[in-house]
């Protein structure tokens, strides 16, 4: 049996398991990688190289930076600029600025920054809105595939047209000549979308989507009771509780008033040392008690409003909340605690203490006399800067109800570290566009910068990773390798054009967006234009025609990239948040290959004249 001929019956069983989904994607392509071995295709050195391949570092490095710019809230204010330029309730314009963004973004940094960079925004948009993730999801990654015509930078194969219309001797393609057939893709696409996919799309989401922690603060001061009457204050320089201890302001004399908690002016940590000029004391009562009290105290708002949201005055961009919950055989049962008191890491204050819903010594003044003897099930809130929070809520003595990390996400756009990632993302963005450097390498870069700037730990960087698409990517390189090796794929093209070259030019554009879009569905569409490239330069010779139109039209079909997840890496990162199944894919793929097939046979030849 020869070796194209086993190469056939490995694509056939994979393609037979993808479809069936009787088995993980991630095991099926392992399979794939180890019966290229087994049948002596490959040796384990070539079986294994797509592991370490530039491509499967990029993607992995670009998770780190996607998820940088979520836990910065800079996903999160992203989110709202579109929820709030679409609307809650329109479907279409939700999606035309999706659709949009993702198109222009990826037209800088490829389909695969583009795709890593706005994934956690569109899911955040789905929780926010209520709307399921599979009808946002696929549409993004199908108007970036448009989208990457667009420009040179937006896709590899962009580059590899380009050179080989240079090499043919007939000039390469501009920066932006791209655009005159990308600008007709990308609306075509919108309007197929728009049009067909509420009907052709699945109607679920995938298995882990997040909560929706939009309203968060909001909701725990109001189940504290902290939802009005709190205020933050600023001590002024001329103030007379300077120098006093915060547990021995004597609030008697401001019947109503309650203090609440006090920060560090600097950093908003608890204060432990005596109270300066520039530190922020939180307090409880009505606006006009609190006013005269602060007036007396010689005391600032921090606003010029001298009503503020406990939302916003407890839950903002230096510190934030926490609801935990004391477990079973906790350390902390029969402790002590009260409103207002700092725990024994000095880094967060006690806010309220609830037990079975009902509030437990809140309201006293600070101090033991307003204690309470921790039971199990009690709840507190408790607040203090982010990172006090993600560091002393892993203690076993208490369960945390909603993570702060998941929380801060979403909940706080542009929130702390926002400006180093968002200047991160610029230089990856500009690293990519110019071509300095490879693109594994302004990658790695930049996910070096955001561990490095403390955006994210290391582990926090390996656990952002989808490991599942970066094995999956990389199990099936080795297939491309395969196929060109032993000749299968250039057997398959020159067949194809022996049988459409003598029917003429736009026989040879239908033929070859055939077979490059055919074979874009198993293998890379990079590794597939590096085969059909030199094939339609040759055809177009032969036929005494413009290898410009041909080359134009191959990268057209390179992009029709619709019909299996395992098309690209970008169909692949979807799937798991998407809830897509393998078959979901061809659904509003097809309508849109043929669009597409349009684009490339009929349309191109009317801009690049044969």
């Amino acid at each position: 049996m020869s070796q194209i001929t086993l190469i056939g019956i490995i694509v056939a069983i994979a393609v037979v398991l993808f479809v069936s989904n009787k088995l993980p994607v991630v095991v099926v392509s392992l399979l794939v990688t180890l019966a290229l071995w087994a049948s002596g295709i490959l040796s384990i050195e070539q079986a294994l190289v797509g592991f370490g391949d530039p491509a499967v570092i990029f993607i992995a490095s670009l998770f780190v930076v996607s998820a940088g710019l979520e836990v910065t809230g800079v996903t999160a204010w992203a989110g709202q600029l579109l929820i709030r330029g679409a609307g809650e309730e329109s479907r279409t314009r939700l999606l035309i600025l999706m659709m949009l963004l993702v198109a222009l973004l990826t037209a800088l940094i490829s389909v695969n920054g583009a795709v890593a960079a706005l994934l956690p925004v569109v899911v955040v948009i789905a929780v926010r809105l209520k709307r399921h993730s599979s009808q946002l999801l696929m549409p993004m990654v199908f108007a970036a595939h448009a989208g990457s015509k667009l420009a040179l930078t937006g896709s590899p194969v962009n580059v590899l047209v380009s050179e080989a219309s240079a090499d043919a001797g007939v000039g390469g393609f501009g920066f932006f000549e791209f655009t005159l057939v990308g600008v007709p893709l990308l609306i075509g696409t919108i309007a197929i979308i728009i049009l067909f996919g509420k009907r052709l799309l699945p109607e679920r989401n995938g298995a882990t989507m997040p909560a929706d922690f939009s309203s968060h603060a909001k909701t725990l001061v109001e189940q504290y009771g902290l939802a009005d009457g709190v205020y933050q204050v600023r001590v002024r320089g001329s103030s007379p509780l300077i120098g006093n201890n915060y547990s021995a302001i004597d609030m008697k004399p401001w019947s109503g008033v309650q203090l609440a908690a006090a920060q560090e002016g600097e950093t908003a940590r608890p204060l432990r040392r005596p109270v300066a000029e520039g530190d922020h004391l939180i307090v409880r009562g009505e606006a006009e008690s609190v006013a005269v009290f602060a007036s007396e105290m010689h005391l600032a708002f921090r606003s010029e409003a001298n009503e503020t949201s406990g939302a916003e005055t407890l839950f903002n961009s230096r510190s934030g909340l926490a609801e935990v919950v004391i477990p079973p055989r906790s350390g902390l049962i029969g402790y002590t605690v009260f409103p207002g008191m700092v725990t024994e890491s000095g880094d967060l204050i006690i806010l309220a203490v609830q037990r079975s819903g009902n509030e437990v010594a809140a309201g006293e003044a600070s101090g033991e006399a307003g204690g309470v003897a921790l039971q199990a099930g009690d709840t507190l809130l408790l607040q203090g800067t982010w990172k006090a929070l993600d560091d002393h809520l892993t203690d076993p003595d208490v369960l945390v109800v909603s993570s702060p990390e998941l929380v801060r996400r979403q909940a706080l756009p542009m929130g702390p570290g926002a400006r180093q990632a968002v200047v991160i993302l610029v230089a990856m963005v500009i690293l990519l566009a110019t071509g300095l450097v490879p693109p594994a390498v302004a990658g790695l870069l930049a996910a070096g910068a955001i561990v490095l700037t403390g955006i994210m730990s290391v582990e926090q960087s390996y656990r952002a990773i989808n490991w599942t698409t970066v094995i999956l990517v990389g199990a099936m390189m080795p297939l491309s390798t395969a196929m060109i090796e032993t000749g299968a794929a250039a057997l398959l093209a020159n067949e194809l054009v022996k049988l459409v070259g003598d029917a003429g030019p736009l026989a040879l554009l239908a033929g070859l967006f055939l077979l490059t879009a055919i074979m874009g569905q198993l293998i890379s569409n990079t590794a597939t234009a590096l085969i059909i490239i030199p094939i339609g330069v040759a055809a177009a010779t032969s036929m005494g025609i413009s290898p410009r139109p041909v080359l134009m039209s191959t990268g057209v079909a390179a992009a029709a990239a619709f019909l299996t997840p395992i098309a690209t890496p970008t169909n692949l990162m979807v799937m798991g948040p998407g809830g897509y199944a393998f078959n979901d894919y061809w659904k509003l793929g097809l309508p849109l290959m043929i669009w597409f097939f349009v684009i490339s046979v009929f349309y191109v030849p009317l801009i690049w004249r044969f």
